[in-house]
């Protein structure tokens, strides 16, 4: 049966996003160069750190079992966490969040993400397709669930224990290449679609270059990779740079997964979709204890407003957030469920979207 849960409206909301722009103080829309550089420049020197301390693991006086089993392992996760934090930072460039300065935006992000393997401008020009078609089946550009006219019931072969454990764990660590090779999770193309070719389906003519610039630069990194692999060892390689880049790449599906897999969220067709409800269509989640959220920089537990301003930058979202809540009112959704349960039960229970009755499918919802 459908799941039952307070569901988000799906009648037009009784505000505008004129009304939600004027309940946020004005300096929230502020982007200020220096005071986001400053945030990148800590996540960076966090990560200097962290490389450095690295570097003590492997000579210390230590059992290896205490090497690999604690020492390494805090060192991947707090690496691939602050470089999440980079990640979040030039994303917000993409969305011109990081300063008022184009010309800036791209260079510090077209340098950051490349530098974590990710194709600046294709990814930000995907992703602004992705904020303009939020919750739309037919235009939406990542993770977009499969629909269904009518509900099936019964035990099916993708709820299996090992099945399910089994796609959960291909998905966080091979989610994201899988996206940006292959589409997958994406909406349905005519033709072959991926973030690499200047050619592919998701890129108009006028954005072909800069897809081209975007292989280059990743070409660059990857070049640079080699050498260091050849000159330090690929076993260096590995423990320093290639397991934190998987840590930031599990962060990064985790967060995107959740952020638009719950059950109070409906789906629509084009043909009853609009901007506002769509952008609503998201869920607000805290990543754990406060200090994640501040290494991620907000970018799970203020993700309603992200989609309604994606202007704002991190470090005003909190307080933007806090501004319009009383008006979204039972428009805003969010999840307190410690973030592995979350996963687990929402793809659990996710599966795909249905109509409540064949005869309307004005909206859709998850169902099990």
């Amino acid at each position: 049966m459908a799941l039952k849960t307070n569901r988000q409206p799906v009648e037009k909301p009784p505000f505008t996003i004129g009304t939600l722009r004027k309940a946020i103080p004005a300096h929230c829309f502020e982007r200020s160069a220096l005071r986001s550089s400053m945030y990148l420049a800590f996540d960076i020197a966090v990560m200097s750190l962290l490389y450095v301390a690295s570097t003590y693991i492997d000579p210390a006086p230590v059992p290896t079992w205490v090497k690999y089993g604690i020492m390494w392992p805090l060192y991947w996760f707090f690496q691939g966490a602050f470089g999440t934090g980079v990640w979040v930072c030039a994303h917000e460039c993409g969305h011109q969040a990081f300063s008022s300065s184009q010309a800036i935006n791209d260079g510090v992000g077209l340098v950051f993400h490349s530098l974590l393997l990710v194709p600046y401008y294709s990814w930000k020009h995907s992703h602004r397709r992705h904020h303009s078609n939020t919750g739309c089946l037919d235009k939406d550009e990542v993770f977009v669930p499969p629909h269904r006219a009518v509900a099936h019931e019964g035990l099916e072969w993708e709820e299996w224990l090992p099945i399910r454990m089994g796609k959960v764990l291909v998905t966080l660590t091979m989610g994201w290449p899988l996206y940006l090779m292959f589409n997958v999770a994406s909406r349905p193309y005519p033709r072959f679609a991926n973030h690499f070719d200047p050619w592919s389906p998701i890129f108009s003519k006028r954005e072909r270059i800069e897809v081209v610039i975007s292989d280059l630069a990743l070409v660059a990194v990857l070049s640079g990779l080699s050498v260091l692999g050849r000159t330090m060892g690929w076993a260096w390689l590995v423990k320093t740079y290639v397991v934190p880049y998987l840590i930031v790449n599990m962060w990064l599906v985790l967060i995107t997964l959740l952020q638009h897999t719950h059950p109070a969220l409906p789906h629509y067709f084009e043909k009853d979709w609009d901007w506002l409800r769509g952008a609503m269509a998201t869920v607000d989640r805290s990543m754990g204890p406060p200090f994640m959220d501040n290494i991620l920089h907000h970018i799970s537990d203020t993700h309603v407003l992200h989609h309604l301003f994606s202007t704002i930058p991190h470090y005003h979202a909190e307080e933007a957030s806090a501004a319009i809540r009383p008006i979204l009112g039972k428009y805003y959704q969010s999840d307190s469920r410690w973030v592995g349960r979350a996963l687990w039960e929402d793809w659990r229970d996710c599966r795909y979207v249905v109509p409540d009755t064949p005869e309307d499918d004005s909206a859709l919802w998850f169902h099990k």
